[in-house]
């Protein structure tokens, strides 16, 4: 079974830094403290883990990574879309994140919009009336279409 685990902000985050760790080859850093995280696992065995936060008028999200021998199975989708609902839960009006340029494509399929270049990183945001978590929109309840692509492949 796949499943997400939120740490909220002040508790032990070991977890989601080995993941950090595997992934990116860092670990803590001063936004941790103001961070929560969230890890994917499969069957108790951790595969991916992200971050989320509050900063500068916005939430940002980052360090969306997923173990190397376990990428293109739908994970770091899920990890996005936790992200966002949680931003949304939040009452996110704006969301925000900086990516390697070549990753820019991954955030661009959820509505994510490059606004800038800092660092070496693309700086991206969306709206967060913008946000869609469905694959095909929003209207699933009314669809007559309904195929295996509109359930992620981690919970397929």
């Amino acid at each position: 079974m796949v499943q997400g685990r939120w740490f909220p902000m002040g508790s032990d985050i070991a977890l989601p830094l080995s993941v950090r760790e595997q992934v990116f080859g860092r670990g803590e850093d001063a936004l941790d403290a103001m961070a929560q995280q969230v890890i994917v696992h499969e069957e108790g065995v951790p595969v991916g883990s992200a971050r989320l936060w509050w900063a500068d008028g916005a939430f940002r999200l980052g360090d969306v990574g997923v173990l190397e021998n376990e990428r293109g199975r739908g994970f770091g989708d899920l990890l996005v879309r936790l992200l966002l609902f949680k931003a949304l839960t939040h009452s996110a009006s704006v969301i925000r994140l900086e990516c390697p340029a070549d990753v820019a494509p991954f955030f661009a399929k959820y509505g994510f919009i490059a606004d800038g270049e800092a660092n070496g990183a693309v700086q991206m945001y969306i709206l967060g009336e913008n946000v869609q978590l469905s694959h095909c929109g929003g209207n699933c309840a009314e669809c007559t279409h309904q195929t295996e692509e509109c359930i992620p492949k981690a919970l397929r």
